[in-house]
């Protein structure tokens, strides 16, 4: 059993139902980390709809915290989600544009250990993550 992610009548993933169902759940679990909606909502008849305009922007919200934080715990929890949500966007024929920009660090979210800072979160690293996640990602 699968559920499809869709917008605008084109299918961006089609995950197993269990799969979907989590990705589903932590966006609306992430949404307040960025005070904005996901813009996906709830399954109906085995379809998430996606309201584009809304999800982009929700995406580069999350993209732009994780590229702006030095706190480790907080960009592994964030890029997983993330790096699936770019390529959904590049799907929709839209892009992130956080990916390109020079990250302003975040006080908020700042780590510090026995060197230091910690380094902000790498485009590189999320942009791999992301081609990775889209071999993995059946439409």
């Amino acid at each position: 059993m699968s559920q499809y992610f869709q917008a605008e009548g084109q299918v961006l993933w089609n995950p197993a139902s269990r799969v979907a169902e989590l990705f589903f759940r932590t966006g609306e679990a992430l949404a307040p980390t960025v005070d904005l909606p996901t813009g996906i909502d709830p399954m109906v008849a085995d379809e998430y709809e996606i309201d584009l305009d809304a999800f982009t922007g929700f995406v580069d919200a999350l993209v732009r915290r994780y590229l702006s934080s030095s706190h480790a715990i907080l960009r592994s929890l964030l890029e997983g989600f993330a790096a699936t949500a770019i390529v959904m966007v590049q799907r929709a024929g839209r892009q992130v544009p956080a990916l390109d920009d020079v990250p302003v660090p975040d006080q908020r979210d700042i780590s510090v250990g026995p060197a230091g800072i910690a380094p902000p979160g790498d485009a590189a690293r999320l942009r791999a993550l992301a081609e990775e996640h889209a071999r993995a990602m059946p439409v």
